[in-house]
């Protein structure tokens, strides 16, 4: 038995699934989730406000594409679109780590991994230039240590987090069986980080509260971008600071050398 059918083996002896089954499914994605982007789009443009009577009516209008409305409101449901009223005060609302949702730890700090997409590391950091502040969330793989998605943005919401996380998953072929490990920031413990990752055949793992050391990969390449962007370079505008972080990254996953 080769390495891969050794590691694919392990794998779906810790999942409890049959070797036949991760096969079928592995590149299988929810019918929903493509139709979840579409949406999502649409009401993001319409700055959270559009129920699903507008966004079918803009879908309609934008792409010529005729959905049902039940169809709308039931993705809508399952992914957690729902409409920012401006009398509900957006902080408490956005910002409450949903207890439920909390997964236990499954990398258990073995960050040494046997294969591509077999664990992604997550996180968000925050970036102050000229006096300002933004943030970055980033995802990397554990095997090539490799950052394969980033976003930068002034809020540090569940917008970002998503946004960074099906970014991640258009450019992977395949992600059933990955293994996503995050802190329990109020992002990762959201009902739709769990409906993207669920309908992917992501796993969701989560450090202990106050352990920043169960995710030290992503914490250090954090660390390092930090200081050898913002403490090396006089940035005056996030546009600025996009284009040195996107040089940086290619630069990192593809010539600086890596000590560990």
């Amino acid at each position: 038995m080769n390495k891969q059918k050794y590691s694919i083996s392990k794998m779906c002896n810790v999942l409890n699934i049959t070797r036949q089954n991760y096969y079928k499914y592995r590149n299988t994605i929810d019918k929903d989730y493509y139709d979840y982007l579409e949406i999502k789009r649409v009401f993001e443009e319409g700055k959270e406000l559009y129920g699903a009577r507008r966004i079918k009516k803009a879908l309609v209008e934008d792409t010529g594409w005729v959905i049902n409305l039940k169809k709308v409101r039931r993705i809508m449901r399952k992914y957690c679109l729902k409409v920012r009223y401006h009398k509900v005060f957006k902080t408490n609302q956005n910002k409450k780590r949903i207890e439920e949702n909390v997964k236990p730890n499954l990398v258990r700090r073995n960050f040494n991994v046997e294969r591509e997409n077999q664990i992604w590391s997550t996180d968000i950091t925050y970036i102050i230039y000229n006096g300002k502040r933004a943030y970055l969330s980033s995802i990397m793989d554990l095997y090539t240590r490799n950052i394969i998605s980033y976003k930068i943005s002034y809020h540090m919401d569940n917008k970002l987090v998503m946004d960074t996380l099906n970014d991640a998953i258009r450019k992977q072929k395949d992600v059933y069986g990955v293994i996503l490990h995050s802190d329990q920031g109020f992002q990762y413990t959201s009902n739709e980080y769990k409906a993207i990752c669920e309908s992917n055949g992501i796993r969701i793992s989560m450090s202990p509260k106050g352990s920043p050391v169960d995710n030290s990969p992503i914490e250090s390449f954090h660390s390092s971008l930090k200081r050898e962007t913002l403490r090396s370079y006089n940035i005056t505008s996030l546009k600025e600071y996009i284009q040195l972080v996107k040089e940086w990254i290619l630069f990192y996953n593809t010539k600086r050398i890596r000590l560990n």
